[in-house]
């Protein structure tokens, strides 16, 4: 490699702001793609939670209630999306629900009766890191409920967000759409860290090997609980990045808040990775 293509100390004392870091990685050399692209992700991320944040004054002040559901095959970026979302919002109203499997006594209560109790308040935005639908595809797959359960779920979920929907409560749902090598690829790098080797769990191991399954109540799930009132939204990339930044996108799409219009940079979302049901099922990628 030549010299010139390295950055040098001198280089950087002349720096006094990414811009201008950019437009000399841009000069030197295509091999720091990966640090340009790295600029280019945090100060979007970073324009978009400034929008969040003006976003969750608003919902505040007018008392909306609103919930963000995250769904997707293990490893498909649920996590750490929300983190991205929830980082910079105030704590008192927002809040995260990542329910454990039911007690003895929840399995014989209505099966929506304890997410219920977990829906937002008014001025309120939670986030669900899974939610309801663990019966339309993780629990049928892995044999957690009978067939009988699964069907009356199916039956029953559209008319539940619909009392919900006309209670005012404002539902977003996202799917986060992956590869089957994506997701090996993002199992191999959780059991080589050993800071995320926790999230590695039994049913992981079995998201590869039960693949058509899961597709195949996937599928189910969308032609039964994709209504006009409480769409599907898949999020169709295999960048985690890209996949954050067009989830607060269309998020932040579905409101008028204050100060939208002096947004520093676009709040809708790319339709070639933002996309309802039924305009992505003929092209989904997992």
């Amino acid at each position: 490699m030549n010299d010139k293509e390295y950055l040098t100390a001198e280089d950087f004392e002349r720096l006094t702001n990414n811009d201008e870091l950019l437009a000399l990685l841009e000069q030197k050399n295509k091999s720091y793609k990966k640090v340009k692209n790295t600029l280019i992700y945090d100060n979007e991320l970073r324009l978009l939670q400034i929008e969040l944040v003006k976003l969750q004054r608003y919902i505040s002040r007018e008392k909306k209630r609103v919930a963000i559901v995250f769904e997707g095959r293990d490893a498909a970026g649920k996590g750490g999306n929300i983190r991205r979302f929830m980082e910079h919002l105030n704590p008192r109203s927002t809040r995260l629900v990542a329910l454990n499997k039911p007690t003895e006594v929840e399995k014989g209560q209505w099966y929506f009766q304890r997410y219920i109790k977990e829906l937002p308040n008014p001025g309120e935005i939670v986030f669900f890191d899974r939610s309801w639908y663990n019966r339309a595809v993780v629990e049928p797959v892995m044999g957690f409920c009978t067939e009988k359960q699964y069907k009356e779920f199916l039956v029953q979920v559209p008319e539940f967000e619909h009392m919900m929907y006309e209670d005012g409560v404002i539902i977003i749902k996202f799917w986060l759409s992956i590869t089957k090598e994506e997701q090996a690829k993002r199992f191999e790098a959780r059991k080589e860290n050993p800071l995320k080797r926790w999230k590695f769990s039994p049913v992981d191991r079995q998201g590869q090997i039960l693949w058509k399954k899961y597709t195949h109540y996937k599928s189910e799930m969308f032609s039964k609980t994709h209504t006009t009132y409480s769409p599907w939204m898949i999020i169709k990339t295999n960048d985690k990045k890209v996949a954050r930044l067009e989830a607060m996108r269309h998020v932040l799409s579905q409101f008028n808040y204050d100060g939208k219009s002096e947004a520093g940079t676009i709040v809708n979302p790319d339709p070639n990775v933002v996309m309802r049901y039924y305009r992505s099922n003929q092209n989904q990628i997992d």
